[in-house]
């Protein structure tokens, strides 16, 4: 998740402060939409007392390197006042830009905007990435406290009457102002996300707009905070270690020692991921407990007590719905795509349904592959969703002679991080990472990284926080602590986090080929942050459509199965020895294996996210599991052995998350970094000669551009859709 500058902290001060991300937040708007209460200011706690400020770090800039958050000297307790002055203060500097008496220009209107919240931005980039990394009780508290006041506060900049009228002003006369492009681009985003936020309507039409985004924001973060009561409820405890037979050693010690931390000893605890499907269930053996740990994870949410969203489901898909309405669309997709390359919901659905039959079909042919193994093994059973993975990976083993088990340990944590993906970015671009120790960290598990350009120079710092823990939200993403400015002077500070299963003292931590390629996704979107070079905040780092957002991270993912890089990181983690040139073989044959299931289960998700916010205004929906249902049947993609990757009731990256209606965007991403990887191996691949023109021509950019005019530019055509297929497997390359 990274921090856009809407008028200096807001849009993406709001994402963080209340701890809301997916894989990386996008430009434009924030994941909980502006909301106020029915006056121009947010209601604000008294200012903390002068000795009060003081001692709080966040009120001044940090002195560490790069402006880095000095962890040793942040304490709980400092955020809420922080947050609370940041508002005011920024409040008091954009009341100063609305009313100057001189005509607006760039300078005393949007760089004033842009550097406006400097005490706002800092503070809730910090709160807003420990609430997903780091979370406590505490920290919820203020997240639940401080999300209608944020929300608020951004309600009271973009409604500002006199504020739009001098942004106008610029935007009218932009043509003829001699401006660079880059200038051109942030007039255009600024003016635009004013008018996306309603700045043009009447007043009580505002009035309503703000009651509904104070509710959709205290909505957004109690559905956050539910999904972290979902994890620990659905958490499967085991009383036989029998029934882990599948489970290596160190991953039966690992569920011994959560079992005893939950306050189970004697037993074994299984925790769930964020997705429907879980890793654990290709290794157990113990049919019965491959059930509880499916069903544990599928019916998240979706049953009564602690942790059921279904109520916080029905009512965002109204409150979104209503609040398109008011601003003049026709439903809350067709609110958020006009931004997005994809522009409109008939594009994406169009893209999705166009994937859906030949996806389906590979699934099945999937599924009677997997029937027959069953068949043949006297198994007398159907295919079940708990089944699917566990066959899989015989089949995987008998089509392709793989072994996962024999696989792991060649990836071990580290030499992947340092001979996989530090080589990589070394080789493709020429930067270098380096360890230090010297800076304070948010929990002992993070490490933190100089990240040097070829020259010797600095770029930035890169902090590395890989290893699962209670207090974590589910999945990976990369966020910021510091974006990227010229006008600010600042380089960035990026974050990349995973939830790799942390490994009994004494034992290696050792991952399997999918997370490898996660990590190696993560650092796509900790480069498009790192190697910003532009002037203004808001159009820095990841500041793009969230369409384009996920093309660099898909794009670095294929270097994880790169022959020369595999051959670099792929190596015994307690002998050394490379790994067997046929094991390696076997990895990369079978990539593309299961790719009906991987596809069909993300597309499936992805058209309930689009049924979801496709609803218009007035409708009434009363039943969750009943509108999935019928949603699945419509687009036919309801296959029962595969289902969707996220259900409405715990789907992050939808509800509680910056993602509505842009679910499909990992795979509208992914047309273009198939394409961009074809293209740049035909240019020769692994060389920083290649990489340092995508890098300035792609990575550097930010949104000061078009992104499909900017990836013309580089590429010299339009992506080629085939690229998908053929990467995906479901296609091949004809041999001329």
């Amino acid at each position: 998740m990274r921090s856009p500058l809407l008028t200096g902290a807001l849009a993406g001060a709001i994402t963080l402060a209340l701890g809301l991300s997916a894989c990386s937040a996008p430009e434009g708007e924030s994941a909980a939409p502006a909301a106020s209460t029915a006056t121009d200011t947010p209601p604000a706690a008294p200012a903390p007392a002068v000795a009060d400020q003081a001692a709080n770090p966040f009120f001044a800039p940090s002195s560490l390197p790069l402006m880095a958050p000095d962890f040793s000297k942040i304490r709980d307790e400092h955020y809420l006042p922080a947050l609370t002055e940041g508002m005011k203060q920024q409040l008091a500097e954009i009341d100063t830009i609305a009313n100057n008496p001189e005509p607006a220009t760039v300078a005393n209107t949007l760089e004033a905007m842009e550097r406006s919240g400097a005490l706002l931005l800092r503070t809730s980039k910090v709160f807003g990435n420990l609430a997903g990394t780091d979370t406590n009780p505490e920290i919820q508290k203020i997240q639940a406290e401080i999300a209608p006041k944020m929300a608020a506060h951004q309600d009271a900049i973009l409604l500002n009457p006199q504020l739009f009228a001098r942004v106008k002003s610029i935007y009218d006369s932009r043509e003829v102002s001699n401006l660079d492009a880059e200038t051109k681009r942030l007039v255009e985003q600024t003016h635009l996300r004013f008018v996306r936020a309603g700045a043009e309507l009447s007043e009580d039409t505002k009035t309503r707009i703000r009651a509904l985004n104070e509710e959709q924001a205290g909505l957004m973060t109690a559905f956050q905070q539910a999904m972290l009561k979902q994890t620990t409820a659905a958490a499967v405890v085991v009383e036989d270690v029998a029934q882990l037979d599948g489970l290596s050693e160190g991953e039966i010690a690992a569920a011994s020692e959560a079992a005893k931390a939950a306050g189970h000893e004697g037993k074994w605890l299984i925790r769930i991921t964020n997705t429907t499907r879980q890793p654990v269930l290709a290794s157990l053996t113990n049919r019965e407990l491959r059930q509880r740990v499916w069903e544990a994870s599928a019916n998240r949410g979706l049953r009564d007590g602690d942790g059921d969203t279904r109520a916080m489901v029905l009512r965002l898909a109204e409150l979104r719905a209503e609040r398109a309405s008011l601003l003049g669309k026709s439903s809350h997709a067709a609110f958020q795509l006009e931004t997005q390359m994809a522009a409109t919901p008939d594009a994406v659905l169009k893209m999705l349904s166009d994937l859906a039959p030949t996806v389906v079909d590979n699934a099945k042919a999937e599924a009677a592959d997997i029937q027959a193994l069953i068949n043949s093994q006297g198994g007398g059973f159907e295919l079940q969703p708990w089944d699917w993975e566990f066959y899989a990976e015989q089949v995987r083993a008998a089509k392709y002679d793989l072994d996962p088990e024999l696989v792991k340990p060649y990836f071990e944590v580290n030499r992947v991080l340092t001979d996989g993906v530090f080589y990589t970015l070394n080789r493709f671009y020429g930067v270098s990472f380096k360890e230090r120790t010297d800076l304070p960290v948010y929990h002992p598990d993070v490490r933190v990284f100089d990240v040097t350009d070829a020259d010797g120079s600095q770029i930035g710092l890169f902090y590395a926080d890989y290893f699962a823990r209670p207090s974590k939200r589910g999945g990976a993403w990369m966020s910021t602590f510091v974006d990227q400015s010229e006008l600010l002077n600042q380089k960035p500070v990026a974050l990349n986090v995973m939830n790799i299963p942390k490994p009994v003292e004494g034992q290696p931590a050792l991952m399997s080929f999918d997370e490898v390629t996660t990590m190696f996704h993560e650092v796509g979107h900790g480069v498009h942050g790192l190697f910003s070079k532009v002037k203004y905040p808001s159009l820095a780092g990841t500041a793009v459509p969230r369409d384009f957002v996920e093309f660099p991270s898909q794009f670095e993912e294929d270097w994880a199965k790169h022959p020369e890089i595999l051959a670099n990181y792929a190596r015994h983690h307690a002998s050394g020895e490379p790994i067997p040139a046929e094991l390696m073989q076997k990895i990369l044959n079978a990539s593309s294996f299961n790719q009906g299931f991987d596809t069909l289960e993300y597309v499936a998700a992805s058209f309930l996210d689009m049924e979801w916010h496709s609803l218009p205004v007035g409708t009434k929906v009363t039943d969750v599991e009943a509108f999935e249902k019928a949603a699945l049947a419509k687009h036919g993609v309801d296959f029962a052995p595969v289902p969707p990757r996220y259900r409405s009731a715990f789907f992050a990256h939808v509800f509680p998350g910056g993602y509505s209606s842009g679910y499909y965007a990992y795979m509208w991403s992914e047309v273009l970094a198939a394409d961009a990887f074809a293209f740049v191996t035909e240019q020769g691949g692994l060389n920083a000669e290649i990489g340092n023109v995508y890098r300035q021509s792609i990575l550097s950019r930010g949104g000061t551009e078009d992104p499909m005019q900017m990836y013309v530019k580089w590429r010299g055509q339009q992506p080629d859709p085939d690229n998908l297929l053929y990467r995906r497997g479901l296609k091949q390359k004809s041999d001329d």
